[in-house]
C-alpha cells in the first residue's frame, strides 16, 4: 500500500491564508463595518438611552443630531487614516483610504448643515460671531468647522493650488488636529450633551481613542521602524524612465507579504518624517526577504527617489492592499490589464506564479505609449517560457514594422483577445485612472460580472 502523501487537487488553495479566504475575509469586513456604524450611533444611542437634555423643538433637535453625526464621522476618519490592519485588511488600503475621503465630505457636509440650521431658524444661540467678543465654546465651534473645511479645499485642490505633497500632509495633520481638538471642546463646552456620566465616557472614550491612534501611527510605529532599517542594494533603469530599487532587510523582513501589495517608503529621512510615498513592491514574497520597488519619476518626491543611491538607508511601512492573486485562489485563469507603471503590481502577481509553478493561464494587455517605454518588456518575455502567459502589448504611437495593436485598450482589443472562457475569470486592473474607468466599462459591455473586476487604485493622495 502506497503511504505516500497524495497530491493537492488545487494547491492554490491549500497555499492561500486562512485569513485570506472569502469566508474570513467577509467576515472580517463586515465586523469593521458594524463596529463602524455602531461607533456613528454611540452618540445617539446615549441620548436616547439616558436623560434627554430640554428640547428646543424639531430643527433645534435635528440640528445637534446632525452635529454629533460630523463629529463621529471625524473621530472614525483617524482610525481609517491610521493604516491600521485589522480595519485595511478586508477591503484594501486604497479602498479605504478612499471611503475616508467621501466620509470626510459626508462629515463636513453634515457640519455645516449644523450650523446653517442654527443660524437660519435658532440665531440667538449662536451669540456673535465675531471671536473676540463670542462665548469660546462656541468660537471653538465654528475653528472646527473652518479646519475641516479648509482640510477638504487643501485635500481636493492640492495640485492646483501647488501643495507639495510633504506641505500638505504636514497641513492635513495639523489641521486635522486642531479641528477634532476644537470640536471636543466645542462639545464639551456647550455641556447639555455632557451632563451624565455616559455622556462624558463618551466623549472621554473619543477623546482617547483619537490620541490612541496618533500616538502609534506617529510615535510608536516610527519607532519600531528605526529599529528595523533597510539598505539599498541596487539600483536599475528600466524602459520607460523608471527606476527599480531593491532593499534588504538589516533585520525582519515584511510580515504577511502577498505578492500584488504596496509599501510606504522614507528614504534617507527620519522614520519619523511625514514625507513618504506608497510604491507597489514588484517582486513576490517568494524572492524575499529582499523587496523591490519599481519607481516612475512623476513630480514631487518620485523624481528623488529615481536617484536614490546604493546603501541609501530606508524605512518601510508595509504591506498593505489586497490586489493579490491570494485572494482568488478559485480562480481558473486570470486577464491582468496594465498601463505603463501600473504594470507593477501584475509583475509581482506574475512571478509568485512563476516561483510557485502555477499552471493556471494568464492573459496579460498591456497598453504603452511606445515600444521603447516598455517597462519590463524582456522579463515579461522571458516568463512566457515558464508559466502560461499570453501577452498583448498595445502600443500608442507604434512603430512602423508593427503588426500588433495599436491605440487604446477598448472594447475591440477586448473582444479580439478574451473568450467567453474568461468572462469568469478574475480580471486585474492597474494604471491611469481613465484608462481603468473605460477598460472597466468594456469589459462589463462584454458580459464580464463586476465582482470579477479588481482594481490599483493608482494614486492614493
Amino acid at each position: 500500500m502506497d503511504a505516500s502523501p497524495q497530491k493537492s487537487a488545487d494547491p492554490a488553495k491549500d497555499r492561500q491564508p486562512l485569513h485570506d479566504r472569502p469566508t474570513a475575509v467577509w467576515a472580517h469586513g463586515t465586523a469593521i463595518l458594524a463596529i463602524a456604524i455602531l461607533g456613528v450611533a454611540a452618540p445617539f444611542i446615549i441620548l436616547i438611552t439616558g436623560p434627554r437634555p430640554p428640547s428646543g423643538g424639531l430643527i433645534w433637535d435635528f440640528s445637534m443630531g446632525l452635529g454629533f453625526g460630523a463629529l463621529a464621522i471625524i473621530a472614525l476618519q483617524f482610525a481609517m487614516t491610521g493604516r491600521l490592519r485589522w480595519i485595511t485588511h478586508p477591503f484594501g488600503a486604497d479602498i479605504i483610504y478612499l471611503a475616508h475621503r467621501y466620509m470626510s465630505w459626508g462629515a463636513v457636509a453634515l457640519m455645516l448643515s449644523h450650523f446653517a440650521l442654527l443660524y437660519v431658524f435658532h440665531q440667538p444661540a449662536l451669540g456673535v460671531l465675531n471671536p473676540l467678543e463670542a462665548r469660546w465654546e462656541l468660537t471653538a465651534g465654528r475653528v472646527a468647522m473652518g479646519s475641516f473645511v479648509l482640510l477638504i479645499i487643501t485635500s481636493e485642490f492640492r495640485k492646483r493650488l501647488h501643495l507639495r505633497h510633504e506641505w500638505w500632509r504636514g497641513l492635513h495633520l495639523a489641521l486635522a488636529l486642531a479641528g477634532m481638538a476644537a470640536a471636543v471642546a466645542h462639545v464639551l463646552g456647550v455641556g447639555n450633551l455632557t451632563d451624565t456620566n455616559a455622556k462624558r465616557l463618551l466623549w472621554l472614550g473619543v477623546t482617547v481613542g483619537f490620541i490612541g491612534v496618533l500616538v502609534y501611527t506617529h510615535v510608536l510605529r516610527p519607532w519600531w521602524q528605526s529599529r528595523n532599517p533597510w539598505h539599498v542594494v541596487s539600483n536599475t533603469a528600466q524602459r520607460g524612465g523608471v527606476h527599480t530599487l531593491e532593499l534588504a532587510p538589516t533585520g525582519r523582513g515584511l510580515h504577511r507579504w502577498k505578492p500584488g501589495q504596496f509599501a510606504w517608503l522614507k528614504i534617507e529621512r527620519s522614520p519619523y518624517s511625514l514625507i513618504e510615498h506608497p510604491f507597489t513592491i514588484s517582486t513576490a514574497p517568494e524572492k524575499g526577504p529582499n523587496i523591490a520597488f519599481s519607481i516612475k519619476p512623476l513630480g514631487d518626491h518620485s523624481s528623488d527617489l529615481a536617484k536614490t543611491p546604493v546603501g541609501a538607508r530606508a524605512y518601510v511601512d508595509g504591506p498593505y492592499g489586497a490586489f493579490s492573486i491570494d485572494r482568488m485562489a478559485g480562480a481558473d485563469g486570470f486577464v491582468m490589464i496594465a498601463g505603463g507603471v501600473g504594470i507593477t503590481p501584475i509583475l509581482s502577481n506574475l512571478h509568485a506564479l512563476e516561483a510557485r509553478g502555477d499552471t493556471r493561464p494568464v492573459i496579460l494587455i498591456y497598453g504603452n505609449p511606445s515600444w521603447d517605454e516598455v517597462s519590463f518588456r524582456d522579463e515579461l518575455a522571458a516568463m512566457q517560457d515558464r508559466i502560461d502567459l499570453t501577452i498583448v502589448h498595445v502600443l500608442d504611437d507604434p512603430p512602423d514594422d508593427w503588426d500588433g495593436e495599436s491605440g487604446h485598450i477598448d472594447d475591440a482589443v477586448l473582444k479580439r483577445h478574451l473568450s467567453d472562457q474568461t468572462r469568469d475569470w478574475p480580471h486585474l486592473l492597474c494604471g491611469p485612472a481613465p484608462m481603468i474607468a473605460a477598460v472597466t466599462d468594456a469589459l462589463q459591455d462584454l458580459g464580464v460580472a463586476e465582482h470579477h473586476i479588481d482594481n490599483e487604485i493608482f494614486e492614493l493622495v
